[in-house]
């Protein structure tokens, strides 16, 4: 869960295994009295953000930002305290029911992260074309996905 949400803050997979464990690590330094499992994921949480911008701050890359509450509000709406396991089962079932050229293009985009050019030269499409299949793939799901979450199917 940590992880997931060090990623979402816009934390590099290498630095979000870094204060993954840098967290830990100041539990283990001051250890925390457990309450409830919902009150010790927003504690780690909060370190781990917490973390994440003095070392932005530290490399001079990132100023905070005011809206770190509603970060966490979201946050708490998408992946709810299963690490977001529930949401990403959702979003292969709503990604598996595009049709099999808009797996293909978002496939192309975002696991390879090819550009519109090459995407449009591999489905032998426009590039105008495959910015048109990548916008409606991905609008097919969010509406899927908000239909979903909306649902008794709600992972939270």
């Amino acid at each position: 869960m940590l992880w997931r949400y060090l990623r979402a803050l816009g934390a590099e997979p290498a630095l979000a295994d870094d204060l993954a464990q840098d967290t830990f690590l100041e539990i283990l330094r001051r250890p925390i009295q457990q309450y409830s499992d919902a009150a010790t994921a927003s504690y780690l949480r909060r370190v781990g953000h917490n973390l994440f911008i003095s070392r932005r701050r530290r490399d001079a890359r990132m100023s905070v930002t005011e809206h770190a509450e509603e970060f966490d509000q979201a946050w708490m709406r998408w992946a709810g305290f299963d690490a977001g396991n529930s949401a990403l089962d959702l979003l292969q079932e709503c990604f598996s029911r595009l049709t099999e050229r808009a797996q293909q293009a978002l496939n192309l985009r975002y696991a390879k992260s090819l550009s519109r050019q090459d995407i449009a030269d591999a489905l032998e499409i426009t590039s105008h074309g495959a910015k048109n299949l990548i916008q409606r793939a991905k609008g097919q799901l969010k509406e899927c996905m908000d239909r979903k979450l909306a649902t008794n199917d709600n992972p939270r």
